[in-house]
């Protein structure tokens, strides 16, 4: 049996929004755009249904608070529809005013617009800058045909798509000039290469248009506004023949009440309580802007440490810190400004670290910044990190869903550490075979910090390969960690370590495991007892020298420091 191929290369390209917007023009059937002047209101006009988008001369400059007499420059309209453009997926046709100028400005005006993929523009017969057709119409000049014919034939040689199109819009109705002259010119028009009319009247009622309609037989699609003759059924225009309707500027106005009552009822109560149930919640407004597709660009595209999550062991007191820890948690004293604990996301942040939780304990009412999630340890005064690390991995399962960053809520660090730790755990396996569970941060000049008081614990670290020029070249493991000298020592652990996503499974299992076997010695479990445990089950920590470029806040001498550090 012969098999069908299809040559992907040469697959036609999905039409343009012109072509869609031809399609639109030219349907059997009456056809809608709705105005938008945003790319906000454009999305909703294409959520709505409506199979294409009228950019409104009116309505933009209406929301850029200029009036209708081209005082906002083409390139600022233009501006305004590539964002219109690029947030929807339906044909937009720019309401181009006279074309901003001559001929010239007419090709380049075309050239831009296909440049941003809007499908077509409407200009008028009307002399530049124009006035609205509905404030004064009848003294507003009208275009000469022949020079707004060479606009036309300008614009349709400029267009690179032959589905773009130019609508030609007839003025004669608004200036008073009669039917007769409306149809000299839509003919002039339509011959220049015009592939519709929009025709225009500001009657209350639409007897012009219709009679228009009739005289006119179809030679190409008529477009109408029915902003004035709103009464006028639907159903009537299409036993005309008309072939789209715009309903011009109702979004815009209808935008402009809503905020008019908010803001005035806002202003009266001085709350929002009156206004809150009768607004879009925060929450549709990130749906409209697209939220969803770039949380899910962000697992696609960004580095894997983007997706990293935090937790920051607060729960201590700080009773080296004497008064000042009383009522407010250590996290929670001011450096520079800002709580500790602030610095310290702040750094995780800057590396793309959002989902930050942080174990709560002594003072936990204080703890009020905002973005951060909590975990409460209720046996602080009673237990140490570990016992609070188990009480994040309680209240938060998704813990272990990717890598993890654990660290001291007193301890402050540059970001470059976190990148550091990050890119010790992006490589397969480690040059011995090893697969790394973590890395943990550890600083050779444990002596200097060790000096600024003689009560200041430490963890000390023992690792495979003392810092040096063999350690650049080689990876560097950890062998032990203990508050106590041991034989070598090769740093101290800053207090900020990284787990893969099956190292920070590991971590939580060996925690249960600690709290199963022996719950009262799991409460005064350090964290240098837990990830030498973890070290001598098999389970590989990478070390990563660094030389300072971190602060353990002990006492107030260490808060005077911290901020210069900041």
């Amino acid at each position: 049996m012969a098999q069908t191929v299809v040559d992907l290369d040469r697959a036609a390209p999905p039409p343009s929004k012109a072509a869609a917007f031809r399609r639109v023009l030219t349907a059997p059937d009456l056809a809608f755009l709705c105005e938008a002047h945003d790319g906000l209101s454009a999305r909703i006009a294409e959520e709505a249904g409506f199979a294409g988008v009228w950019a409104s001369g009116l309505s933009i400059s209406a929301a850029l608070g200029v009036r209708d007499n081209n005082e906002a420059s083409w390139t600022q309209v233009l501006e305004v529809v590539e964002f219109m453009a690029d947030a929807t997926t339906v044909p937009i046709m720019l309401d181009g005013d006279t074309g901003y100028g001559n001929f010239n400005n007419m090709r380049r005006l075309v050239q831009k617009l296909e440049s941003r993929d809007v499908a077509a523009v409407c200009i008028e017969d009307k002399l530049f800058p124009k006035t609205n057709s509905f404030l004064h119409g009848e003294a507003q000049p009208l275009a000469d045909i022949d020079e707004f014919c060479g606009k036309i034939r300008a614009g349709k040689a400029a267009q690179r798509d032959p589905d773009f199109s130019i609508v030609a819009r007839v003025e004669a109705f608004i200036a008073g000039w009669g039917l007769e002259e409306a149809l000299r010119r839509a003919r002039a028009y339509h011959a220049a290469g015009a592939a519709a009319i929009l025709i225009h009247s500001a009657k209350s009622t639409a007897d012009e248009v219709l009679s228009f309609l009739d005289a006119w037989d179809g030679r190409c699609p008529v477009v109408l506004v029915p902003t004035k003759y709103y009464t006028t059924p639907t159903e009537v225009f299409r036993d005309h023949g008309a072939s789209l309707v715009i309903w011009a500027n109702h979004m815009v106005r209808a935008s402009i009440a809503a905020m008019q009552k908010a803001a005035a009822t806002i202003h009266e109560e001085q709350n929002l309580l009156g206004v809150e149930d009768a607004i879009a919640p925060v929450g549709e407004v990130f749906r409209l802007q697209g939220a969803d597709e770039l949380e899910q660009a962000e697992k696609l595209y960004l580095p894997h440490d983007r997706t990293a999550r935090a937790v920051v062991l607060a729960a201590a007191r700080g009773q080296e810190l004497g008064a000042l820890t009383e009522t407010v948690p250590k996290a929670m004293l001011e450096v520079a400004g800002k709580p500790l604990l602030g610095h310290i996301a702040d750094a995780y942040r800057r590396t793309g670290v959002k989902d930050i939780t942080v174990v709560r304990g002594h003072g936990k009412d204080a703890f009020d910044l905002p973005g951060l999630g909590y975990a409460d340890n209720a046996d602080f005064a009673d237990t140490h990190e570990v016992a609070s690390l188990a009480c994040a991995f309680d209240t938060d399962s998704r813990l272990t869903d990717g890598d993890l960053f654990v660290s001291y809520g007193d301890v402050l660090f540059r970001r470059h550490v976190l990148d550091m730790l990050a890119d010790a755990l992006s490589a397969d396996s480690g040059d011995d075979g090893s697969m790394p569970i973590a890395a943990i941060a550890v600083d050779t000049n444990w002596q200097e910090s060790r000096n600024r008081g003689p009560d200041r614990r430490a963890d000390l670290v023992t690792a495979s390969l003392t810092y040096g020029r063999e350690a650049y070249s080689r990876d560097v493991w950890l062998v032990e960690m203990s508050e106590q000298p041991q034989s070598r020592i090769d740093g101290e652990w800053m207090g900020l370590m990284r787990f893969t996503a099956p190292g920070a499974a590991a971590l939580r299992d060996t925690i249960a495991a600690c709290r199963t076997d022996d719950p009262e010695g799991f409460r005064a479990l350090r964290m240098h007892d837990l990830l030498t445990r973890m070290v001598a089950a098999g389970q590989p920590f990478k070390v990563v020298y660094t030389t300072g470029h971190w602060l353990d806040i002990n006492h107030v001498d260490d808060l005077v420091l911290a901020g210069s550090f900041v």
